[in-house]
């Protein structure tokens, strides 16, 4: 089965980018090669770029904050488990802490590293960090594999506190959901109602299909129409019956 997550609001879109830039940096930065370590200070400069448009922390710490009003309320409930219910408000209040202990922007301490951001100034000109055009970064790229870990984990670790905030909030958004099952005739599928002011709609379609799903939503209507996944293919919808698996997701 495949996945397809689309985000319903501005907010978790960009939790959605920044999840998947923190997964590349885990992925690329376990790995040996100067071409993967590269790809880990990519990733890392686009989360200061995505980071930087939008009061990020704020929004994290109000969202924690409700989340945790929700689950308090839930104490007596006898349908809750107590050592659940305990767990989870320990980890909204370790990422809660986190978050207030930042100082200042977030990313400050790339953004006060002067060879940091003359390699990522150079890296927005395409092709531009070869080694005649960064021959310090190029020295960089070829120390050993164990020392460009060490300076990527004291270049990330000052984010694990967003990152512990956004695995909290997405985590919680994609359980809040009720799985439901329909079919897509002749490659569409069409339904009306309020239940389309989630927050993120998550649609699994097997693999067999080669399809994919170009999906549009607001509080009035959904639409999928599924399309062959060749970008020169001439059929504009793939006209046979496709069943998925479809939740709407809120917090």
């Amino acid at each position: 089965m495949i996945c397809y997550e689309l985000p319903l609001s501005e907010r978790i879109r960009m939790l959605l980018r920044l999840e998947d830039l923190f997964d590349k940096i885990d992925f690329f930065s376990a790995r040996d090669t100067s071409f993967e370590h590269h790809a880990v200070l990519v990733a890392l400069f686009e989360i200061l770029d995505v980071t930087s448009r939008s009061d990020l922390k704020s929004d994290l710490l109000q969202e924690l904050d409700k989340q945790r009003i929700m689950l308090e309320s839930l104490r007596s409930n006898p349908e809750v488990s107590e050592k659940a219910l305990n767990h989870i408000l320990q980890d909204i209040h370790t990422a809660f802490r986190g978050l207030l202990d930042i100082p200042g922007r977030i990313g400050g301490h790339l953004r006060d590293d002067e060879w940091l951001m003359s390699i990522k100034q150079r890296m927005s000109i395409p092709g531009a960090a070869c080694e005649f055009d960064l021959p310090a970064y190029h020295y960089w790229l070829n120390l050993a594999p164990e020392i460009r870990r060490a300076d990527i984990k004291d270049w990330i670790t000052p984010f694990t506190p967003i990152r512990g905030g956004i695995n909290i909030v997405l985590n919680m958004l994609r359980n809040s959901g009720k799985n439901c099952y329909y079919t897509a005739v002749q490659g569409l599928f069409q339904q009306a109602g309020s239940e389309h002011q989630a927050h993120l709609l998550r649609l699994h379609i097997s693999s067999e299909f080669p399809c994919v799903p170009e999906i549009s939503a607001n509080k009035y209507a959904l639409n999928i129409r599924f399309v062959p996944w060749r970008s020169d293919h001439k059929v504009e919808v793939y006209e046979e019956d496709i069943p998925f698996e479809l939740t709407f997701c809120s917090l």
